[in-house]
């Protein structure tokens, strides 16, 4: 069970907005719309109660696992690392600065927590169902996550990993499918669409839930739902908005490869702050005093 209130995940996933939003302003590059989309889905796992880790045993074997198959969130999976203890927040600062352990995309190996590289679309799920039958052939017991966006499942890969889910009946597997309906050239529906995408994924062997993937108590409770296991993997489609918090960004596909400049990094703060409430900056700013 999570130790945090709602109004504390929310703050959390507000924080989360705001340093992806710093990281990515400073480096002059990321992908910042990308990110935001999947805020809460990772507020969910990490804050929520659902994903099992301990930070200060990072490579614990019997550890939940969360793969970040769509890559370019990275600045969202560094934030969450960071807020959850596994390293300093200030390293968020050198994202994808030359021998900076915080890439454009996760490397395995380079960060604690980082479970995977990622980057090259369309192989993360494959290495869920890795993970979880290294595990089997060790007598293990964990859960893997894996993050999709919708563009890369368009790859083939993905569908074949579908396939080899539901076939070694990789149960503890959990696939999120971040479904903000956009890619970098433009709408999912008009690239290569994706529907009836509910009935593809349980004609492959799966279950399949659906959430508002920025409501976080609801992201949570579906999340619990799909970790009681009927023997077949679990997808939940999470609904979702690009650039969600920013609405400039929202209503522009165009930022899912570009930071914001430093004059729109302000307007999306204020923003971001908007509904915060005022005893909430209160403490804030008496912590920063």
């Amino acid at each position: 069970m999570s130790n945090y209130s709602t109004e504390e995940l929310k703050e959390i996933a507000r924080q989360l907005r705001l340093d992806i939003l710093d990281s990515t302003t400073k480096a002059g590059s990321g992908h910042p719309s990308s990110s935001w989309s999947s805020v809460e889905i990772l507020t969910a796992l990490y804050f929520g109660g659902i994903l099992q880790y301990d930070p200060n045993n990072p490579t614990a074997p019997d550890r939940d696992r969360f793969i970040m198959s769509k890559g370019h969130a990275a600045p969202l999976l560094y934030a969450a690392l960071a807020q959850a203890g596994y390293f300093d927040r200030d390293m968020l600062w050198t994202l994808r600065e030359i021998d900076s352990p915080v890439q454009g995309h996760p490397i395995l190996g380079l960060l604690p927590g980082v479970e995977a590289t990622a980057g090259s679309l369309g192989q993360g799920l494959s290495l869920g169902v890795g993970h979880l039958l290294g595990g089997r052939l060790d007598d293990l017991d964990f859960r893997v996550y894996v993050l999709l966006g919708d563009g890369e499942c368009e790859a083939g890969q993905i569908w074949e990993a579908a396939m080899a889910g539901a076939h070694f009946k990789t149960d503890n597997l959990i696939a999120i499918l971040d479904y903000n309906k956009f890619q970098e050239t433009g709408p999912i529906s008009r690239e290569m669409a994706l529907e009836p995408l509910v009935e593809k994924w349980a004609s492959f062997g799966w279950r399949v839930l659906e959430v508002d993937g920025h409501d976080v108590d609801a992201v949570i409770q579906t999340l619990r739902q799909a970790q009681n296991s009927d023997g077949r993997p679990t997808i939940v489609i999470a609904h979702t908005v690009k650039g969600k918090g920013v609405s400039f960004v929202e209503a522009d596909f165009t930022f899912h490869g570009r930071a914001l400049t430093p004059a729109q990094a302000e307007l999306a703060r204020e923003e971001i702050l908007r509904d915060q409430k005022p005893e909430v900056r209160d403490q804030k700013a008496e912590v920063q005093a």
